[in-house]
């Protein structure tokens, strides 16, 4: 029996039992990491430097893309550095780290797909009035916010879990230092005031799950009152994709966050929650650029410079790419 003075390190859920296996995972998390770092960082390149993409709707992927690339980058580099170096240990501090910056990113990635749901309601619903409720500082307002109420929220989660007495060991079923993990780690007797605020974060992020389906229950009663066809095509391939993110962010995170021990299995906690921590991260970029023409061309001209660049200056363009 360890208590939480006495634990120093944490030990991570291989993801793998076999030196091959763990080489190849560790290819296969390289891959997916480098294609998220590429993909987002392209689309915020993108909306950054083409000026028909300062608009709200690309402001609000810009920020996503950011984010997107602080929740990968939370979770993937560990898991890959203990494939490559065939070790589970994290740091007491660095698992707090780790769970701190998830919980953000994660909080506030939530928040924002909240806001962009609202930014489509107003486009299509309220067209007249987009250019007022939308303007730049209401934009700048709710992005700041989606940010904050990540940070209050971890610092309330991370404040709270490791202030709980650890009394379960220190074996963390999970390839990332995750909430549900940590709190079967605490003492029976202690769990109370963790399962409260975790219940409170549960109830805030259904609060915008049911905000993100009226504002979507409006929207497509409108798209389909539309007497254009091309009309509803367009709307049409502005929200689906951003519904199809909404949708595996969280029907993944709610079986992470709310399925009961007795039925929950190592090998299938490790499945969802590569699905909710790095697949959406990895998929964005391709998702909202998929159906969307303006953001095609825009990353299609960050590409050509870039490889504009590469033939002129060589060294200059191995930077680069």
């Amino acid at each position: 029996m360890l208590n939480s003075s006495s634990i120093s390190k944490f030990l991570l859920l291989p993801l793998a039992d076999t030196r091959q296996l763990q080489l190849l995972h560790f290819w296969l998390l390289l891959g997916i990491y480098l294609a998220a770092l590429l993909g987002n960082g392209l689309i915020s390149t993108a909306v950054a430097c083409d000026r028909r993409l300062h608009t709200p709707m690309y402001f609000f992927l810009l920020n996503l893309a950011l984010l997107d690339l602080g929740c990968i980058s939370t979770t993937l580099p560990k898991a890959m550095a203990n494939a490559l170096w065939n070790t589970r240990v994290i740091s007491y501090a660095g698992c707090a780290a780790q769970l701190f910056f998830f919980v953000f990113f994660l909080a506030s990635e939530f928040s924002l797909l909240t806001i962009m749901s609202y930014d489509r309601y107003v486009a299509i619903c309220k067209p007249l009035h987009y250019g007022t409720l939308m303007d730049r500082r209401a934009c700048a307002t709710m992005a700041a916010a989606a940010w904050g109420a990540g940070v209050l929220n971890s610092l309330l989660q991370t404040a709270s879990m490791f202030s709980l007495p650890l009394c379960q060991g220190n074996v963390v079923n999970q390839f990332f230092c995750e909430i549900p993990q940590i709190l079967k780690l605490s003492c029976k007797q202690s769990n109370l005031r963790e399962v409260v605020l975790v219940i409170f974060s549960i109830s805030l992020g259904f609060g915008c799950f049911v905000f993100i389906v009226v504002s979507y229950v409006q929207i497509f009663m409108a798209v389909l009152r539309m007497p254009s066809e091309q009309g509803r095509h367009k709307a049409f391939s502005t929200c689906l994709p951003h519904l199809a993110v909404v949708s595996l962010f969280i029907i993944t995170g709610m079986y992470a966050y709310l399925n009961p021990s007795s039925v929950s299995s190592p090998s299938m906690n490790l499945m969802v929650a590569l699905l909710y921590s790095v697949m959406p991260p990895a998929l964005n970029p391709l998702i909202y650029s998929m159906r969307n023409r303006e953001v095609k061309d825009a990353v299609r001209k960050v590409i050509v410079r870039c490889i504009s660049k590469a033939v002129k200056w060589p060294f200059f363009g191995i930077i680069v790419l």
